[in-house]
């Protein structure tokens, strides 16, 4: 089972809050612009990856139509023509 996309970015972006937040303690100001830059890059480069995964999943079926989304003189016209007998023959 595929896992959803906002997952996958949601484990990203705190991947990088995380070194974001130690560089920052830290006082780490280049580490801090550098990690800025490579979430950016890695969130692009993810989001195009997923994309291509959606593109090449195949179509979901078609929803199928269940006895109680029918009308009732939809339901009631199917149950006639199932018991009628063919006649002439």
């Amino acid at each position: 089972m595929l896992r959803p996309r906002e997952h996958i970015l949601g484990n990203l972006e705190t991947l990088y809050r995380e070194a974001f937040a130690r560089a920052q303690a830290s006082g780490d100001h280049a580490e801090q612009a550098r990690l800025d830059f490579e979430f950016r890059r890695d969130q692009l480069y993810l989001e195009s990856v997923l994309d291509v995964r959606d593109l090449l999943r195949p179509p979901p079926p078609p929803p199928e139509t269940r006895p109680e989304d029918k009308s009732v003189i939809a339901q009631i016209s199917e149950l006639r023509s199932l018991t009628r007998l063919p006649f002439g023959r």
